[in-house]
């Protein structure tokens, strides 16, 4: 009877510790990563129509644009006219992702309500993708961090390739915890683990986003999830459990790097919604508008996306 009354109270004690997490923020991404990587180019009205929509459907945190290089990444090369096209709205932040003090100064001449940084875990990468070693990235990223908050602005940085690079291979957690210290330290609106080419697990999220959000209490940890493996939406749960409180996601599952060999699509934002409903745990989003404009997205961009959620029946199912 001892061991049957321990197991009723271990099931009891974990529906309780579930019941008691708390709403999760979502960073809708599709406007920008889910974008970038996108054969054919999106016009900017309807990028201003994807944003537009998923705003109806809960978005009140998104990643519209970024300030780069447009003969590096074609697809943003609208970024002044996406921006100066979004609605007013006081309840929603605008997000544009920045990599050098230039893309910074660009973006804060206009509306934008946040810059977001990226700092890089692997020298190959880094210099690839932002011609950057790691720990200079990470210095821009605190600059941009210092730039924004003079500017009366906020900023978040973003940890990539923190679970693994497609050039260098495993990164070490160490390496990845110490960043984010530093990271922390420039006091950004939080820290994101970005697992860049999907290459995570549940159980290497858990650690290393635990570990993490020690390191930068009571900043919170955000996370960012591809989906090259199949893992992405467990990478989600794990991450929530172990104290991550922000998800970024992409409608339909769009998504890609131009400079990251093999990754596919971020995790689509109506199945992490499934999962989430599911569980009991609040978004703000309506889960069944986000799988229209999924649904219209895949017209937009010509092609099916990866999305599971969409594709299957609803359920419950509706009744008469």
């Amino acid at each position: 009877m001892d061991q049957l009354a321990d197991a009723i109270y271990l099931v009891y004690y974990l529906f309780r510790k579930e019941q008691s997490l708390p709403a999760i923020e979502i960073v809708e991404v599709a406007p920008r990563d889910g974008l970038q990587n996108e054969a054919r180019i999106v016009s900017t009205a309807h990028k201003l129509e994807l944003i537009d929509r998923a705003i109806v459907a809960g978005a009140r945190r998104l990643e519209v644009t970024s300030f780069v290089n447009p003969r590096r990444v074609p697809q943003m090369a609208d970024a002044d006219e996406v921006v100066a096209g979004l609605p007013d709205r006081d309840d929603v932040t605008f997000i544009a992702l920045v990599l050098n003090r230039r893309g910074a100064e660009r973006a804060l001449a206009t509306r934008i309500d946040e810059l977001g940084a990226v700092c890089i875990a692997s020298d190959t990468f880094g210099i690839r993708n932002q011609g950057q070693t790691s720990a200079e990235s990470l210095d821009v990223a605190r600059e941009t961090v210092a730039l924004a908050r003079a500017a009366g602005r906020s900023a978040q940085i973003t940890i990539a390739t923190a679970f693994g690079c497609p050039f260098e291979g495993e990164v070490p957690l160490d390496r990845v915890v110490e960043m984010a210290k530093r990271a922390a330290d420039a006091s950004p609106r939080e820290v994101a683990l970005a697992d860049t080419i999907g290459a995570a697990v549940p159980g290497q999220v858990s650690e290393a986003v635990a570990r993490v959000a020690e390191a930068i209490a009571p900043l919170p940890v955000r996370v960012h999830f591809h989906d090259t493996r199949n893992t992405a939406v467990a990478n989600v749960w794990a991450a929530i459990n172990a104290g991550a409180s922000v998800i970024d996601a992409a409608l339909g599952g769009l998504g890609g790097c131009p400079f990251a060999p093999g990754a596919s699509g971020n995790v689509a934002t109506e199945d992490v919604l499934y999962l989430l409903d599911r569980s009991r745990i609040a978004t703000g989003y309506d889960r069944a508008l986000a799988i229209d404009v999924a649904n219209w997205l895949t017209g937009v961009v010509g092609r099916d996306l990866s999305g599971k959620v969409r594709c299957a029946p609803a359920f419950p199912a509706v009744t008469a």
